[in-house]
């Protein structure tokens, strides 16, 4: 039962994002001729743990400073919910948090030896992200909360893994990471709307605390329409292959994860809405990265 709650605790249904974003850094490099099984593996396990580790210490931190009696929990927001129920102790979250940080560590060094140096900017970034995103970044505002988990959970690892098994760096393929970067961004930023009060009890500064949800609103509804405009005009300027486009099936989904960010009154009524962000993130990287496979497969 214990093993039940603590893999329950990293928050599974949300672990999804990682392998899509090594798959979609795996789709790139194999476009480019690029691919070895270990490293796409490691990267994948070293992702998962990191993203583990990011989850756990962010339900800690929520209990530490109240935001957890306060927050309205959804399907997709507000935790895991174990720390207040008593489920789990916080020193056992904060330990599990912090072993899968450990345990990504060798993963890691072995990249930085058998691929090199230059990975190493990617990962100090990361680790600042994963250790101190909740504690600290958190709480700087300006729009750098929602700024760092695009970078953290979206472009660096799309990019870091593209050039892991690339073997190297590419504007290309930094020019295909920013929708990843865009998209987690929006992810994060729609699940804040139900959290304003809660978050406001741990001094976060997000973009809906600071803007209001009207604006919020305003800044996620630009984003999902940058994402679709940054593809097109990927594939018109040749930086991205054609297939992509196959992401911009996502549309209908993207539009109505808007409808529910400009309509937002209720709680309730914005569960749609994430559960529609959530499948845009997912599937247009997904779309993505089925793109670039089949153009290496096609041509």
């Amino acid at each position: 039962m214990s093993v039940k709650i603590y893999l329950l605790e990293t928050r599974p249904q949300f672990l999804l994002l990682s392998p899509v974003l090594v798959v979609l850094g795996m789709g790139m490099a194999l476009y480019n001729g690029n691919f070895n099984t270990l490293h796409f593996v490691l990267s994948m396990v070293g992702l998962l743990l990191l993203h583990i580790s990011v989850n756990t210490l962010n339900d800690y931190s929520d209990f530490k400073t109240g935001i957890d009696l306060k927050v309205n929990r959804t399907p997709f927001s507000g935790g895991s919910g174990f720390l207040p129920s008593g489920a789990l102790s916080a020193s056992s979250v904060l330990k599990l948090g912090l072993v899968s940080f450990i345990l990504a560590v060798p993963i890691g060094v072995y990249f930085l030896i058998t691929r090199g140096v230059y990975l190493l900017p990617i990962f100090i970034i990361g680790a600042i992200f994963v250790l101190w995103y909740t504690s600290y970044i958190t709480r700087l505002g300006a729009g750098i909360p929602e700024l760092a988990a695009g970078l953290g959970l979206g472009t660096l690892p799309v990019f870091g893994t593209f050039m892991i098994l690339n073997g190297g760096f590419s504007w290309e393929a930094l020019f295909a990471s920013i929708p990843s970067g865009l998209l987690v961004c929006n992810l994060l930023l729609l699940n804040e709307f139900p959290d304003i009060e809660a978050d406001k009890i741990g001094h976060r500064k997000t973009l809906p605390i600071i803007l209001g949800t009207k604006k919020a609103a305003v800044v996620y509804s630009t984003l999902i329409i940058v994402v679709y405009l940054w593809i097109i005009g990927g594939v018109l300027l040749k930086l991205m292959p054609i297939w992509s486009l196959l992401a911009l099936l996502t549309l209908p989904l993207g539009l109505k994860a808007i409808k529910g960010a400009m309509t937002f009154k209720k709680v309730e009524e914005l569960i749609p809405a994430q559960g529609a962000n959530v499948m845009t993130v997912l599937l247009t990287q997904l779309l993505l990265a089925v793109g670039y496979i089949l153009a290496r497969l096609i041509g």
